[in-house]
């Protein structure tokens, strides 16, 4: 590939902090963890910030924490990565789906309403591609109806929606570390919550269910391996210490696709929304119209037959053949996901993505995109 996809952002610094890990005597539940912790806390403003190995670790986490599990209904998009729906169906619960806003990709909010019923036990919105927008009309709704909100932060950190900062809309959120995000610890993942008893609860769960008396030989309930080591946490210390430089590093290649792509109509930009301050995750652009999914795999085709990798972010988890089967989804049933789906084209997008790359991205796509 000329151009990949996404490459995360090391200095010497990182590469350091790791090292100095690896002279220690404590590679896991050392020093790290909790300064890890205790720094992402102190940036998003919860009381709680509890570390495991990854996004998907976290949510499951969350859910089985807030008691979700057989019988139980969690309202989510269709238009996400798998794992907001799978950490649903890990539980046992049901993922419900509500169709997306096509202004902004995230859940519509007037189509949540719609699908709570008596066994709705929680919402699980996600601030897709980073942006936070209909986040304050998902919590108004919720609390309308008094049920949790379990926040899907794991595109956004950074992201404010009218200067609430992502991350503390709902009673519990999380956060993703995969290095394709805005902050890496090679594989990790970050909850956080307000509440004492979701945050004992989770910590127990990511480490076998010991309970803070027990010991390391005592287990208070059902628990799993989820712990992130001092290796990851030291790398997340460093990027999170950075998390501003690395912000403004993507908003500035972000800017430059924005003006690279401008005011060509066969191309349809990322929107800004009001009130919205958004963290970039990808860059994400959409056929106009009404393609058909063979025009825009084509023009994919024809990009990675060019050196320029890109994807098709996202295609719906309701097409995915196991969860359409085991929940009964067809073709048709959420039509604007569906729709969305077929136009979108995610571009190279990583910090240091330089201006010779995006004017190579940028005009192989015009060269390509009436293929």
């Amino acid at each position: 590939m000329k151009v990949h996809l996404s490459r995360p952002d090391i200095t010497e610094a990182e590469i350091q902090a790791v090292t100095d890990v690896l002279r220690s005597p404590n590679l896991s539940l050392g020093p790290k963890l909790p300064e890890f912790e205790n720094a992402f806390a102190d940036y998003i403003g919860t009381k709680h910030a509890v570390a495991v190995n990854s996004g998907t670790s976290g949510l499951f986490l969350c859910l089985t924490a807030m008691g979700i599990g057989p019988g139980d209904e969690v309202i989510t998009t269709p238009f996400t990565f798998i794992a907001s729906v799978t950490c649903i169906m890990m539980t046992g619960a049901t993922p419900v789906f509500a169709d997306i806003d096509p202004a902004t990709l995230n859940i519509d909010p007037a189509q949540i309403e719609k699908k709570i019923t008596p066994k709705t036990k929680a919402i699980l919105p996600v601030e897709v591609f980073g942006c936070p927008a209909g986040f304050d009309r998902i919590c108004q709704i919720a609390e309308k109806h008094n049920i949790p909100v379990l926040e899907d932060s794991c595109e956004a950190l950074g992201s404010k929606l009218n200067g609430k900062m992502v991350g503390t809309f709902g009673q519990m959120s999380t956060f993703a570390f995969y290095p394709n995000k805005q902050m890496t610890t090679g594989e990790g993942g970050m909850i956080m919550t307000d509440d004492d008893h979701l945050a004992d609860t989770c910590v127990s769960l990511r480490n076998q269910g010991r309970g803070k008396a027990g010991g390391w030989l005592g287990h208070d309930r059902l628990g799993y391996n989820y712990r992130l080591s001092d290796i990851n946490c030291a790398l997340g210390i460093v990027q999170l210490s950075r998390i501003e430089e690395i912000k403004k590093k993507r908003t500035n290649v972000a800017q430059m696709y924005q003006q690279a792509l401008a005011g060509d109509p066969r191309i349809i930009l990322p929107a800004d929304h009001p009130g919205c301050d958004t963290s970039w995750f990808v860059f994400v652009v959409r056929l106009p119209g009404d393609p058909t999914l063979e025009r825009r795999n084509a023009v994919l085709q024809a990009m990675l037959d060019n050196g320029i990798q890109v994807s098709n972010y996202f295609p719906p988890v309701h097409f995915q053949p196991f969860i359409a089967e085991q929940l009964g989804c067809k073709e048709g049933d959420y039509p604007v996901t569906e729709a969305v789906s077929k136009t979108t084209i995610a571009l190279p997008f990583y910090n240091n993505l330089t201006q010779d790359d995006i004017t190579l991205v940028c005009n192989t796509l015009k060269e390509v995109i009436d293929t």
